[in-house]
This record gives structure tokens, sequence and C-alpha cells, in this order.
């Protein structure tokens, strides 16, 4: 089953990947699912595991930089309720 998945990228990243994918004749949504796949699929301990490719490097500007935002009390607390209840 599909679901919708809302992301935030820099415009010149979404350009190149659409370009990839549209030479490999594959939808941007699917090549997003395969890259979430393939991180899903393996166990990873950090970004820098994770093989990307060279499509990936040339897409990018400069050294990767990765925004996260500090996790609420709320959002601990939810998040641990959700893990023991599976």
């Amino acid at each position: 089953m599909d679901a919708k998945l809302t992301l935030s990228l820099d415009q010149e990243v979404i350009n190149q990947a659409k370009l990839f994918a549209e030479k490999n004749n594959m939808s941007l949504s699917r090549l997003t699912e395969f890259l979430y796949r393939k991180l899903s699929d393996n166990s990873f301990s950090n970004l820098e595991e994770f093989p990307i490719s060279d499509w990936v490097m040339m897409a990018a500007e400069g050294q990767a930089e990765y925004k996260t935002r500090p996790k609420t009390s709320k959002n601990l607390r939810n998040e641990y309720f959700d893990s023991r209840k599976k």
C-alpha cells in the first residue's frame, strides 16, 4: 500500500534526482522509495556508513548538511509508549 510523504529538499538536488530517475525510467517517488528501502534493509549505525551512489554526490553541492531538531519530552514519551505497543 502506498502512502504519501512530504519532504523539503534543495531545489537543485530535486532537479538532479528527477533527471536521474527519468534516465532510469522510474518516477522520483520510486527512486526515493528505493533509497529508503536500501537504508532500512541494512543496519547502518550512521549516515556515513550508508553507501551513497555517485549521482547523489554529483547532485550535492559541497559537504552534506544534516539538520536535526532536538526532541521534546512529549515526543520522547510518545515514541517510548509507541515502541511498547509493538
